[in-house]
């Protein structure tokens, strides 16, 4: 009885190791994914707006898209409209924000989302310290994000 189940028990083991395989499929312009920066941030500082402002609009940039080409499809809201944009992060510390566009809902207050939208573009640098991403121009602009799982 005990070979009939250590037997038994073998081909279970060996068949179930067998058939559950993790497997990533990429396309050939696929690269790998980025877990240090594809997360979802929430912008806690920026201009002149308090971290409540910020809070009460939900502002973040979504950069858990996939990479295609070295660039990753991102998102961003800022209490109004959904914007869409494509970012590429570089290991130097550079990064480039191309392709930006966004839904056109008209909303009483939109200086966050105006003002955001303006500055975002011109982002060329970013440093990730921690749980934080910051972003800047070469005005001395910055964007500060924290990741929505960490806060």
């Amino acid at each position: 009885m005990k070979k009939i189940l250590l037997s038994f028990f073998t081909i279970l083991f060996l068949g179930m190791t067998l058939n559950c395989t993790s497997t990533i499929r990429q396309s050939s312009q696929t690269v790998a994914q980025n877990p240090k920066i594809q997360r979802e941030w929430m912008l806690v500082a920026f201009g002149n707006f308090t971290k409540p402002d910020l809070e009460k609009n939900k502002a973040k940039i979504d950069l858990t898209g996939n990479i295609a080409k070295g660039k990753i499809k991102g998102g961003a809201f800022m209490g109004c409209n959904d914007m869409f944009f494509d970012s590429e992060f570089k290991d130097d510390g550079s990064m480039k924000i191309s392709g930006i566009g966004s839904t056109m809902k008209s909303c009483q207050n939109m200086d966050l989302e105006t003002l955001f939208s303006k500055n975002f573009r011109s982002m060329i640098k970013y440093f990730i310290e921690g749980h934080f991403l910051t972003l800047s121009d070469n005005n001395g602009q910055t964007m500060k994000f924290v990741a929505a799982d960490w806060d």
